[in-house]
C-alpha cells in the first residue's frame, strides 16, 4: 500500500521536474538575448511611436483644443458631427477619393507596360530578353522618383506657368494658339487632371524598376513554353505575368493609394491654396489650414483619424479584391 502511494505520488514531481527542465532548456541566455532585443524592443518602438500617438490623436479629435493652450474640452464626437456637414471637407474627402481611384491605376498600368516592354520586349524567336538598352531605359524611368516630391512639384508649376511655361511655349510654337497663357493650374477642368499627370509622372519609375524586379525573378520556361503554344505578347503579358507578380501589385498598389490619399506635398507645391473652386483641395491640406491657420487642433485631428480611417478601408479594399480574384485559389494552391 505504501509502495503503491509513493508510487503515484512521485509521477506529478517527475512530470514536475521534467517540465521545470524544459523550461531551462528553453529560458536560455541567447533565447531571452534574442527576443527581447528582436521581438521587445521592435514592439517597444511600436507601441511608443505608433500606438500611443494614434491613441493621443484619437483623444485630442475628441477635445477643443486649440493647439497653443493646455487648456481642453471633452466634446466627445462633436468634431466628426460638424465634419459630416462642413461642405468643404466633403469636397476634399471627394477630391481624395479621386485621385485614389485614378492615380494607381493609371500609374501601375504604365509601368507595368513598360516592365514588360523592358524586359521582354525583344525578338520573338530566341531567348525571351528585353529591348535593346534596357537599362538606360529603367534608369530613365527611375530617375524622376530620385527628385523629391517638393522639387517635381515646383518644377512642374513653373511648366504650367500661363504666361512663361514650357508647356504653353511648346503648344503655342506647333501652332495651338489656344493654349497662349492657358492656366493649366487655374482653371477647374484642368487643374486636377494636370496635377494627376505630376504625381503620375514622379512616381511610374519607382513602380516600374518593381515590376521589372517581379518578373525577372520568374522562370524563363513558362514563357518559353508560352511562346512555343502560340500566345502573343499581349496575352503572355495579361494571362501569364500578371497573375505570377499579383503580390506585387498588391503591394504596389497600396503604397501608391496611401501617397494618392495624402498627395500633400505634390498638391502643396502645385496649388497651394487648393486650386480653383478647392477643386484640388486635400484632406491634408485642409488639415494643415484648419490646426495652424485657424488654431482648431481638435478639429483638424478628428480630420486625421478620418484619413486614417480611409486609408485603412482602401487597404482593406485592395487586399479584399486581390482575394476575390484570384487570390484565394492561389493561397489554396
Amino acid at each position: 500500500m505504501s509502495t503503491s502511494s509513493t508510487t503515484t505520488g512521485g509521477r506529478p514531481r517527475v512530470a514536475a521536474r521534467r517540465r521545470l527542465a524544459r523550461w531551462r532548456g528553453l529560458l536560455t541566455f541567447d533565447r531571452i538575448s534574442f527576443m527581447l532585443v528582436f521581438l521587445g524592443l521592435p514592439l517597444a518602438i511600436f507601441v511608443i511611436f505608433v500606438l500611443v500617438p494614434v491613441c493621443q490623436a484619437i483623444f485630442y479629435s475628441l477635445t477643443d483644443w486649440t493647439g497653443f493652450s493646455p487648456e481642453m474640452h471633452v466634446v466627445g464626437l462633436a468634431n466628426f458631427r460638424k465634419l459630416a456637414h462642413d461642405d468643404i471637407f466633403l469636397h476634399a474627402v471627394r477630391n481624395n477619393v479621386l485621385l485614389a481611384l485614378v492615380v494607381p491605376f493609371v500609374t501601375l498600368t504604365l509601368a507595368f507596360a513598360i516592365a514588360v516592354v523592358v524586359t521582354m520586349g525583344g525578338p520573338s524567336t530566341g531567348t525571351i530578353r528585353g529591348i535593346r538598352a534596357a537599362g538606360l531605359y529603367r534608369i530613365v524611368s527611375f530617375f524622376p522618383y530620385v527628385v523629391p516630391a517638393i522639387v517635381i512639384g515646383l518644377i512642374w508649376a513653373q511648366v504650367y506657368d500661363p504666361a512663361a511655361g514650357l508647356l504653353n511655349g511648346a503648344l503655342t510654337k506647333v501652332g495651338l494658339h489656344g493654349f497662349e497663357n492657358f492656366a493649366w493650374l487655374g482653371e477647374v477642368k484642368s487643374a486636377m487632371p494636370a496635377s494627376m499627370f505630376v504625381i503620375i509622372w514622379g512616381s511610374i519609375g519607382f513602380y516600374t524598376v518593381l515590376f521589372v524586379a517581379a518578373i525577372k525573378g520568374l522562370p524563363a520556361e513558362i514563357y518559353e513554353a508560352a511562346r512555343l503554344d502560340g500566345a502573343g505578347r499581349f496575352r503572355t503579358a495579361v494571362s501569364i505575368t500578371l497573375p505570377l507578380v499579383r503580390d506585387n501589385v498588391q503591394t504596389a498598389y497600396i503604397y501608391i493609394g496611401i501617397l494618392s490619399l495624402d498627395a500633400f506635398v505634390f498638391m502643396q507645391a502645385l496649388n497651394p491654396n487648393g486650386g480653383p473652386d478647392n477643386s484640388t483641395l486635400t484632406m491634408s491640406q485642409y488639415l494643415l489650414t484648419t490646426a495652424f491657420k485657424k488654431s482648431q487642433f481638435g478639429y483638424a485631428t478628428a480630420m486625421g483619424v478620418v484619413l486614417a480611417l480611409i486609408t485603412l478601408l482602401f487597404a482593406t479594399l485592395v487586399f479584399l479584391v486581390n482575394y476575390l480574384t484570384g487570390g484565394r485559389e492561389r493561397r489554396k494552391a
